[in-house]
């Protein structure tokens, strides 16, 4: 870079990128030139013939450049992208704010981990995205994770639940080697790349190298791994047919900023469509704003074979070269003609000009927005949402979570254990309901009741995770417990939708409506905490009982056999045939193990 900048004839005709300053030393603007001189002398011209009046304004704030050189137009374009996403001018058309759009993050680590994130950062790892439906993408991490067996934890140190329950390949402890783990991140990213077919492919191959060589468990593990992805893409309907990867692309703008829509097409089937939103257009063709789309998208997502798009863009040439030395192969960059691609951009067009209208609408207040669509009787200030958590029934719990203003309010929140065997989720959450909700029924006497109690105030909506049928079981509840003052909605995850009780149609708001996005969180949230819960309790049965104190038991031997009987209680009420059965347990050692704790019970029975 070179020394400040005032006069553009100190610059040299080479391609390369100029920055501009203000007199604060911001950086204001950054562009690219095949001829660094010619390009910025076009700004140095009297106000009333610079071409836009954006560029009016430009100047009247611009103190000083400096440049920096390159040997080909295509690394001044690249260099240029780089800098725009790093320092994001003020009168560059800028990508909106990424952190508002997750992506899907895999590490650089030895044994890489697949994560959702909001940042994007220079740290080697892959980022795949960016995905405007956030539950979509927690739901591929987690078939990835499960599929390939990747693990989920942060620090390696000892095999845990997901490797009892064969979810996790348990690296931790040399189960898979480095290249066998490698190989299925590298299967990970071809789902994500769309590379539908590829990926099954490469699978089939392995599970005949695997059945060639009797290694039949491994060659099962695989099947079952092809089954699932196909099962997966049926569900989604993208079953792979033809190796067609294609990005369509609609635009629709108004003068401050433009919504972009993207119809990705992979495998010949339409896989998704991305919305976003580019800030700073005002005095920018139509032109320019779809070529600076095409390069500050296409600096982090996933390329494809195909880009199709309405009208040509500028520095076509150079854009397609430069996206091409990206993937390794070459991508076309394509006008539609004919009518099956000038349809697929009218739909696109469409959902942008929707996408558009909803972005410039006024920030809706989301309790407000709640309380008109779901015709409260009253703002929705306190909401209370519950979620269940076990596993086979084992060691279930619950949990509430209260949101008071639009806002979590940790310390209302309120575990349960579960009293309702199972697996029953239904049943569960029938009883947390009761027990939580008996607080506030008419019918409840408690002389010793704390009005100031958290768990004796009255919410102004309950949040039920599921649809028609949860929502009745709560209902049910409520008229049990002659509860007729407290809201209900229902939250289908499938579709978002949400279910009041006497109407049979759900209330669909939009995607973007601040109003679903709350309740969401409230549904994310108080899983999260359900989950969370569990874990102490799972973690808790593990650690101290009467088995640490028997010659014999390990960690090994306890964990097996509270895997194989559930819980310490059936343990104890187990034969001792019965506990002869567990794997790892000799006679010598069963005898003890039930000797031990028959007479702990003896001494408790006697206490």
């Amino acid at each position: 870079m070179s020394m400040k900048i005032t006069d553009p004839n100190e610059l040299p005709k080479k391609p390369g990128v100029y920055i501009m300053h203000n007199s604060d030393d911001e950086i204001i603007y950054v562009g690219k030139a095949k001829k660094l001189r010619n390009r910025v002398k076009s700004y140095f011209r009297d106000e009333d013939k610079l071409d836009r009046p954006k560029t009016q304004v430009l100047m009247r704030h611009f103190a000083y450049l400096e440049y920096i050189l390159t040997d080909t137009e295509k690394e001044a374009l690249i260099l240029e992208a780089n800098l725009i996403k790093r320092y994001m001018p003020h009168y560059n058309i800028s990508l909106k704010d990424g952190k508002q759009y997750p992506y899907i993050k895999i590490t650089k680590d030895e044994f890489p981990r697949i994560l959702i994130t909001r940042s994007l950062k220079n740290d080697k790892a892959s980022y795949y995205g960016p995905y405007t439906d956030a539950t979509n993408a927690r739901q591929f991490i987690d078939f990835l994770n499960k599929n390939f067996k990747i693990r989920t934890c942060k620090n390696m140190d000892g095999p845990c639940l997901n490797y009892q329950i064969k979810q996790c390949s348990a690296p931790c402890i040399n189960k898979i080697s480095q290249k066998e783990y490698n190989r299925n991140i590298r299967r990970a990213k071809l789902l994500l790349q769309g590379r539908y077919k590829k990926t099954i492919k490469k699978l089939e191959k392995d599970m005949k190298h695997y059945s060639k060589n009797l290694e039949f468990e491994k060659a099962a593990m695989v099947r079952d791994q092809i089954e699932t992805i196909k099962i997966t893409l049926e569900k989604q309907n993208i079953q792979p047919t033809k190796d067609v990867d294609q990005d369509i692309i609609g635009i629709d703008h108004n003068d401050q900023e433009a919504a972009v829509v993207i119809i990705s097409v992979r495998n010949g089937k339409t896989n998704k469509k991305d919305d976003l939103i580019l800030k700073g257009i005002n005095g920018f063709s139509d032109k320019e704003i779809l070529t600076e789309f095409i390069k500050q998208y296409y600096s982090t997502a996933p390329i494809p074979e195909q880009i199709i798009i309405e009208d040509d863009i500028e520095d076509a040439d150079i854009i397609r070269e430069w996206l091409s030395d990206k993937e390794g192969h070459k991508i076309k960059i394509k006008v539609a003609e004919d009518g099956h691609y000038l349809t697929l951009i009218k739909i696109a067009k469409k959902n942008a000009h929707i996408s558009l209208t909803e972005n410039t609408k006024e920030e809706e207040n989301p309790l407000l927005t709640l309380e008109q669509y779901l015709n409260l009787p009253r703002l929705p200030y306190h909401i209370e949402g519950f979620d269940i958590s076990n596993i086979s029934g084992i060691y279930a719990v619950a949990s509430m979570v209260v949101f008071e203003n639009g806002k979590p309010a940790k310390n209302m929140y309120r575990k349960f254990k579960m009293n309702t065997p199972g697996p029953n989720d239904f049943a569960m959450m029938r009883e947390v309901l009761t027990r939580r909700y008996s607080h506030i029924s008419p019918d409840y006497q408690d002389d010793v009741k704390n009005p100031n109690d958290s768990i004796n105030i009255r919410p102004d909506l309950v949040l039920i995770d599921g649809g028609k049928g949860q929502l009745g079981m709560a209902v049910e509840v409520f008229k049990e417990l002659n509860i007729t003052d407290v809201p209900l909605v229902g939250l289908a995850k499938k579709f978002e939708e949400l279910y009041v009780p006497g109407r049979s149609e759900p209330i669909v708001l939009p995607r973007r409506s601040t109003a679903l996005q709350l309740l969401q969180y409230v549904r994310d949230e108080s899983h999260r905490f359900a989950i969370t819960f569990h874990r102490n309790i799972r973690g808790k049965a593990f650690t101290k009982s009467v088995l640490d104190d028997i010659p014999g038991v390990g960690k090994k031997r306890k964990q097996a056999l509270l895997t194989h009987f559930k819980s310490l209680d059936a343990i104890y009420d187990a034969s001792l045939e019965e506990i002869e059965e567990v794997k790892g347990i000799h006679k010598k050692l069963a005898k003890t193990i039930y000797d031990t704790l028959q007479n702990d019970r003896k001494k408790d029975k006697n206490n």
